[in-house]
Order: structure tokens, then C-alpha cells, then sequence
């Protein structure tokens, strides 16, 4: 289940994500999979080469791409999620979701 994002945010990273650009979308999540995560950030490009190399480059690997047909996409969350946001600049998200 996500929660704490806005429409525009959601948008903007479809926006993105469409447009062959690597695009950040964190929010609140929960999921009994994955106890003590309460947020994650989607990590998206349509264009799988670059957002393969991008993950690539953060050691993650091409098999963990979710593989939506519009909205191809990096999961993360946990001690991987801010050590990206933080090597990515993504600043405000790291305040406003207290990673």
C-alpha cells in the first residue's frame, strides 16, 4: 500500500520515466514483506539500458528491474534506498520521509 505522495509528484516521475530520463518517486509503503521499511523509492526510466547501467552502477542488479510495460523501475528501500538518494543528491526526499 502507498501513501504520502501527491498526484503532481506522481505525474511529474510518469513525466519523466516516459521521457527516457531516470526519475526518483519515494513514498510511505507498507508490506509484510519487508518488516522495519515503512517508505520506498522507485527508480524509473523507460529506456532499460540506461536505467540498467544506472543500476549497475549501485551494483544492483538488471533482474531486479520491475518490468511494467509503461514504468520500468528500481525498488528501494532500507540502508540502500538512502545511501542511492544520498549519492544522488535526492535530499529532499531523505528530509521529508526521515531516512
Amino acid at each position: 500500500m502507498a501513501f504520502g505522495l501527491k498526484r503532481s509528484e506522481l505525474n511529474e516521475w510518469k513525466n519523466k520515466v516516459t521521457n527516457g530520463k531516470i526519475a526518483f518517486l519515494t513514498h510511505y509503503w507498507l508490506d509484510d514483506r519487508f518488516p522495519g521499511c515503512n517508505t520506498v523509492t522507485k527508480v524509473g526510466c523507460n529506456n532499460l539500458e540506461i536505467l540498467t547501467k544506472w543500476g549497475e552502477t549501485y551494483q544492483l542488479s538488471p533482474s531486479w528491474i520491475h518490468r511494467d510495460e509503461k514504468y520500468p523501475h528500481f525498488d528501494l528501500f532500507g540502508s540502500k534506498q538512502k545511501e542511492i538518494l544520498v549519492k544522488e543528491g535526492q535530499h529532499a526526499q531523505i528530509q521529508r520521509f526521515h531516512l
